[in-house]
């Protein structure tokens, strides 16, 4: 939906519902996605209901393989007319199974030295360059390259990223349309705070100069996906996040928003409390921050505990700790948890100011079915709640 004068279009992300399939993905977006809509509408906040209501793709590459085929493609477009819904946005960061089995380091694979994730990226560009509107252009979301512990050799991701890049390009002058890759930060990929980030993008440049490439392409075609959960787990503030990023022309492709779990790690029953969270499906890092400002960073929730128990980790007097486990916008965590919500909060004080910076707004928490119980309720009723808390922050 467009939002905020209507500089901002704002959707869920529907990597929410386990679907791998097209057709699973279609009976996701008619089940859940139309009820939300008309569970957001009806409460009277959205601004503009005929402007239409905004769906953020997430296609697997068997769902995307399989849009491409026959007349489904011809068939969604005359879906979405019908229904009076929009897709801008396509989820491209986990390439197969996402639910229901053991994704943690798996959803990285494959990553940018491979020719799948080439091929399948480039399949959901040719996708959305017939799914957005020209007024709003497509953005597809990606990983950072590839997970630090594979030992990516970063030539050969630059190398693909520039392909893609050179494949947006052709697309979005056919289509007239503005056309992006946003590669996602977070803790433990090939780059994931600040100044990884700016480090990784200043070394595509170079590479792209030292092979006489245009580097104009990079800033148009290849930008970041900013996750508020993300970055917020890394310590960043938002504000200046974003305007060193704008000072480095990197292009913020879309926006995240979601929370992570927040608390002091010195506190015995915080600890106790965040062991509700260790799940078998999603890796969720551990990042701890000192009193001297020193962060360390942990795989997940089951090594964090094992270097606490063994004594190999030990936590001063005030430490705090943030989880990454995505829980929904407006969650408060019972006590003694916490969350990041700040950040989400000054990431769209801070658009709001500067509207210019991004216009794709896509909320994220695809953990629903991971929650502990005493923070799950129907999904429908989960995500109109995100709606009515992102509306309220933008009003």
């Amino acid at each position: 939906m467009k939002v905020y004068q209507s500089k901002f279009h704002l959707s869920y992300c529907t990597n929410i519902h386990p679907a791998e399939s097209w057709l699973a993905t279609f009976n996701a977006l008619e089940t859940h996605a139309l009820k939300v809509r008309d569970q957001v509408e009806a409460t009277g906040k959205v601004p503009d209901k005929d402007a239409g209501f905004a769906l953020g793709l997430r296609l697997s590459a068997e769902a995307a393989d399989e849009l491409l085929e026959g007349d489904n493609l011809d068939c969604f477009i005359d879906w979405l007319k019908e229904t009076n819904t929009y897709v801008y946005t396509i989820n491209g960061f986990p390439y197969g199974a996402f639910h229901g089995t053991r994704v943690k380091e798996k959803v990285y694979q494959p990553d940018w030295t491979t020719p799948e994730r080439l091929s399948y990226t480039l399949q959901l560009f040719n996708i959305i360059a017939e799914l957005a509107p020209q007024e709003c252009g497509g953005s597809v979301s990606t990983l950072p390259g590839s997970f630090k512990e594979f030992g990516a050799k970063e030539k050969i991701i630059f190398e693909n990223l520039y392909a893609c890049a050179k494949h947006i390009d052709l697309l979005a002058h056919e289509y007239e349309k503005d056309l992006h890759l946003g590669l996602e930060p977070e803790p433990l990929g090939h780059f994931e705070n600040l100044q990884e980030t700016l480090d990784f993008f200043h070394r595509f440049n170079d590479w792209a100069l030292s092979h006489n490439h245009d580097v104009t392409l990079i800033h148009r075609r290849i930008g970041l996906n900013y996750d508020t959960c993300h970055f917020a787990l890394e310590y960043e503030d938002a504000a200046s996040s974003l305007k060193k990023l704008h000072d480095a022309k990197i292009r913020i492709s879309k926006i995240h928003l979601s929370n992570a779990i927040a608390i002091n790690a010195s506190d015995a029953e915080a600890l106790q409390a965040i062991k509700s969270f260790d799940e078998p499906t999603y890796l969720h890092q551990v990042i701890t921050r000192d009193d001297s400002g020193q962060i360390t960073r942990h795989r997940d929730l089951p090594e964090f505990f094992e270097e606490l128990d063994s004594g190999k980790l030990v936590l001063g007097e005030e430490c705090e700790a943030r989880v990454h486990f995505h829980i929904p916008l407006y969650a408060d965590p019972a006590k003694p948890l916490g969350s990041t919500r700040d950040y989400a909060e000054a990431t769209l004080a801070y658009l709001k100011d500067h509207p210019l910076t991004c216009s794709h707004l896509e909320m994220e928490t695809y953990t629903w079915g991971v929650l502990p119980q005493d923070m799950q309720k129907p999904i429908e009723d989960q995500l109109t709640e995100e709606y009515l808390w992102t509306l309220d922050q933008l009003a």
